[in-house]
């Protein structure tokens, strides 16, 4: 292999490489919201685990079994769909995606359906969803080591899509481990209101 291809190939590897900065950040968030989570759901007795205020909502087993699903519906179906995926579009500053993804994506001041490959389950058991939780925070952690060009390329993101109004509508890798660990947030600060209930089980 000649120097200006030897060159070209190194500056293709390291343009695909995740900065400190950026891995720090997903570390961090990923570390901040499974600790959260697991935290927020320690110790639960059945009662607890399964009130409902009202039929309308969801128990806290029932949304962990929704944050369960949809972190392996990212580490099974969508990192793998991004490989043969397009690159962002052109121009695109990733890192204000990245914001609105940490920031906004957890916010529960607008409500949104549940996308439809999530069902919830008839009987769930509450520590086996645990251990499922640990080993997508696992996975997630170990796809932002090891995956190479997480940046290069992005794929539809409904979320991101309603959240921005539009303005952005396509995720790269990066940013769907990072909407896991934001829509396990999300969904954490769902069961906090849930234990704030006049009628949750002491």
């Amino acid at each position: 292999m000649n120097s200006a291809v030897e060159r070209e190939t190194s500056a293709h590897s390291e343009a695909q490489k995740l900065s400190m900065h950026e891995l720090d950040q997903a570390r961090l968030f990923l570390k901040q919201t499974q600790n959260t989570v697991i935290g927020a759901t320690k110790g639960l007795s059945e009662a607890q685990w399964r009130f409902k205020p009202s039929p309308d909502r969801w128990s806290i087993a029932e949304n962990l079994y929704h944050v369960v699903i949809v972190q392996e519906r990212v580490l099974d179906h969508i990192l793998h769909q991004l490989a043969d995926a397009p690159a962002p579009p052109a121009g695109l500053d990733h890192q204000v995606v990245d914001a609105i993804v940490i920031s906004q994506f957890p916010v529960r001041l607008t409500k949104y359906p549940a996308p439809d490959f999530v069902q919830l389950a008839d009987q769930v058991v509450p520590s086996d969803l645990r251990n499922r939780l640990m080993r997508n925070y696992a996975r997630l952690q170990e796809s932002l080591e090891s995956t190479p060009g997480l940046r290069q390329h992005a794929i539809e993101a409904p979320p991101l899509k309603a959240v921005s109004n539009g303005a952005f509508e396509r995720m790269d890798g990066y940013q769907w481990i990072l909407s896991a660990a934001a829509h396990t947030e999300r969904h954490t600060k769902q069961m906090l209101e849930l234990m704030a209930d006049p009628g949750y089980p002491s």
